[in-house]
């Protein structure tokens, strides 16, 4: 029970990432809110776990403030946030990206850690400790061919997690990254383009372990850095990997 009398809120909890790690949170005794812009994936994980459910969309400034009141309304308190949801453009040149997907991209994967830090932060602040949990990605590490806007938005993520470990450890606040490797999540197609097994085999021959990423590894992972037993780490971008980018 490593996160006993703990509150936590994870966004993209209603799938993939984002529900291994609310569902490791709950198991080791934490108030999970799980925040998804799909209502039905929220409430059915929510159901599993016994967790809140909350739709959110992470780009909308009164969305997050929304489901910020909410949690705040249900615990008094938020002692982790997990910037859980992401989403990619489909590969392709770099110059042949729309420009409406690449909006989209940087205001999921990048503009929702402003948002959430300008009503988290402050609580945290107040009383002094909490721990932020940004799930970036190998890609901002390690870049890919035809990903480029995705890349550039997780090297923002790694970037933006160091710059706030900085400057809120004064305040007792630690902030932290995972950089996962594709996993078997719904984003797994769009990495790919198309999901045939010759694709699959191109991808895991980078991964020196030789499999995705799972829920569970990213799970067990953002446990150990969001719980007391990481108290003395923050500015990590811990890789999650199999070894893709050593």
């Amino acid at each position: 029970m490593r996160l006993q009398e703990k509150t936590a809120i994870v966004t993209g909890a209603g799938s993939g990432f984002g529900a291994g790690i609310a569902r490791a949170f709950a198991r080791e005794g934490a108030q999970v809110m799980l925040a998804d812009i799909n209502a039905l994936a929220a409430q059915a994980e929510a159901d599993r776990i016994g967790g809140l459910p909350q739709v959110v969309d992470v780009a909308d400034a009164a969305s997050v403030a929304a489901m910020v009141a909410t949690a705040i309304s249900a615990w008094d308190r938020i002692d982790i946030l997990v910037n859980n949801a992401g989403i990619t453009h489909l590969p392709a040149p770099l110059e042949k990206v729309a420009e409406a997907d690449f909006d989209r991209v940087l205001a999921v994967n990048a503009k929702s850690v402003y948002l959430t830090a300008r009503k988290v932060v402050p609580l945290m602040k107040q009383v002094g400790r909490g721990t932020i949990l940004n799930i970036a990605s190998t890609a901002g590490v390690s870049p890919r061919p035809w990903l480029n806007w995705y890349n550039a938005s997780k090297g923002w993520m790694i970037t933006a997690t160091k710059a706030m470990a900085v400057e809120l450890a004064p305040h007792g606040i630690r902030v932290n990254a995972l950089n996962p490797v594709a996993g078997e999540t719904p984003l797994l197609k769009r990495f790919m383009g198309t999901d045939t097994p010759e694709n699959r085999a191109k991808f895991l021959a980078t991964i020196p372990l030789g499999r995705f990423s799972t829920p569970e590894d990213m799970g067990n992972a953002a446990l150990y850095l969001c719980s007391d037993e990481a108290e003395m780490i923050t500015g990590v971008a811990m890789e999650v990997d199999g070894g893709r980018c050593i």
